[in-house]
C-alpha cells in the first residue's frame, strides 16, 4: 500500500472498531459473522456442500465489510497480503500488521479485543484463547504457500477442484499465522484478527486470476441461485468483481479501490 492508502485503511478500521459490541455497524459484528457468537455462518470444508461455496461466500463477506469501511472512509479498499513473498522482517508478517503502534497510537491492524459473548462461547467449545487476538507465525515447521503452488492452482480447469485446493492453501496460512495459541488458527475466532481480511483478499485475488484464465466455468442454475446467508446475495452475484465495483491491479501490492 502507499502511505496514503494505509492511512485511509487504518482510519477506516479504527472507526469501525470504535463502535460498541452490539452495534451492527461495528467490527465485532462483522468479525462475528464468520464464527462466534453463534450461529457460525462461514462456508468451509466442514461438509461437501459448504466447501462448494467457500469462494463465493467469502467474496460476499469481503464486499459487505468493505462497504461498512466505506461508511467511515469513502473509497477505501481492502489491501491484500501476498504471502507468497513474505516480509524479511516481522517473522514474515506485513509491516503494517506487525507494529503495535501507528502514528503515536495503537495500531488497529495489530490486534483486537474480542467481545465477551464470543469469548464465553469459545471457552464452552474448548477454545482457551485470550480475549485479545495474538499471532505466533511460523511455529512448528509450518510454512506459507509458494508462487509455484499458486501457479499450479491457476492451471486447474475445474472450478471445484481449484476451490478445494485453494482452500487448503488458505488453511495453511491461517495455521502459519496463528501457530499454537493464536486466533487465526481457530476458525470460530479467526476473523477478529485484522490480518484475516488481508489474507482473504489475497484468496479472492487468486480466484479473480483464475477467472481471467478460465472465463467460462460451468455451474448449475441451482448453484448460482444459492443464497449466501446472511448476505443479500446469491452465488451468481459474486461471479464478477467488476459488477461488484472493484478489481485487482496486476503487479500491485494492494487492492485497487473500486467504484
Amino acid at each position: 500500500m502507499t502511505d496514503a492508502q494505509l492511512g485511509e485503511f487504518t482510519r477506516a478500521m479504527t472507526g469501525v472498531q470504535a463502535f460498541s459490541d452490539v452495534d451492527d455497524r461495528g467490527y465485532q459484528r462483522w468479525a462475528g459473522i464468520h464464527g462466534l457468537p453463534l450461529p457460525i455462518e462461514c462456508q468451509h470444508s466442514t461438509s461437501r456442500e459448504f466447501a462448494q461455496f467457500f469462494l463465493p461466500w467469502h467474496r460476499a463477506y469481503l464486499y459487505f465489510f468493505e462497504r461498512a469501511l466505506r461508511d467511515i472512509v469513502p473509497g477505501v479498499a481492502h489491501p491484500w497480503w501476498d504471502w507468497t513473498a513474505p516480509s524479511p522482517r516481522n517473522q514474515g508478517l506485513p509491516d503494517a500488521y506487525a507494529a503495535r503502534q501507528l502514528g503515536g497510537g495503537s495500531n488497529p491492524l495489530y490486534s483486537v479485543k474480542i467481545n465477551g459473548v464470543a469469548m464465553q462461547q469459545a471457552r464452552r467449545a474448548g477454545l482457551n484463547l485470550p480475549p485479545t487476538t495474538r499471532r505466533f507465525p511460523g511455529q512448528g515447521g509450518s510454512r506459507l504457500p509458494t508462487t509455484a503452488e499458486v501457479d499450479d492452482l491457476l492451471a486447474e480447469n475445474d472450478f471445484f477442484t481449484f476451490s478445494s485446493k485453494l482452500e487448503d492453501l488458505h488453511g495453511a496460512v491461517h495455521v502459519w499465522v496463528g501457530g499454537d495459541g493464536g486466533h487465526m488458527s481457530a476458525i470460530p475466532l479467526a476473523a477478529y484478527d485484522p490480518i484475516f481480511w488481508a489474507h482473504h483478499t489475497m484468496i479472492d485475488r487468486i480466484w479473480r486470476m483464475w477467472q481471467l484464465r478460465h472465463p467460462a466455468p460451468r455451474f448449475t442454475d441451482a448453484y448460482l441461485g444459492t443464497a449466501l446467508a446472511p448476505f443479500p446475495m446469491t452465488a451468481a452475484q459474486t461471479m464478477s468483481v467488476t459488477a461488484l465495483g472493484y478489481d485487482y491491479a496486476s503487479g500491485a501490492v494492494a487492492a485497487t479501490p473500486g467504484g
